[in-house]
């Protein structure tokens, strides 16, 4: 049943990483290799045109940390998303979901206190998608679980 969520891909790989961020990043663009390595070298940052191509067609697999410091840079995140075993994987991808919402109008505003210039905590963004889909769910009609039962009992 799909209900129009977008669920986490699988981002194990240099180049599943890479796919998505360029999917993401570049809504309904085709990106070549140079325009990307343009956009690096705007920023501050250096990658060939044909190794960008490489790593997105699977043939580059264990870059350098330089090489993902620019990926990070063109892609505007942060350069660790792209290593193996990243940690801040979840963290990428919620954040990208969040500014979907936000362009989709699903999301109009958001205020917090004490948030500092590195913004939302991971976390906490996690726990707001959460509780938009929620939202979302009881809007559909859906059963979401004790909660839903009139009265707060269990049905």
């Amino acid at each position: 049943m799909d209900n129009g969520e977008e669920r986490t891909p699988e981002l194990t790989t240099l180049q599943q990483k890479v796919e998505y961020m360029v999917e993401k990043t570049f809504p309904g663009e085709k990106i070549s290799g140079r325009v990307f390595a343009d956009l690096v070298k705007e920023r501050g940052g250096s990658l060939s045109h044909s190794y960008f191509s490489n790593i997105l067609a699977g043939k580059v697999t264990n870059p350098s940390e330089e090489i993902l410091k620019a990926l990070g840079i063109g892609f505007g995140v942060d350069w660790r998303f792209f290593k193996d075993e990243s940690e801040v994987v979840d963290d990428v991808v919620a954040g990208l979901q969040f500014l979907a919402k936000r362009r989709t109008g699903e999301i109009s505003g958001l205020a917090g206190r004490g948030i500092d210039d590195d913004g939302l905590d991971p976390e906490l963004l996690q726990f707001v998608l959460s509780l938009l889909e929620d939202n979302k769910d009881s809007k559909d009609g859906r059963d979401n679980g004790p909660e839903a039962a009139p009265g707060g009992q269990p049905g």
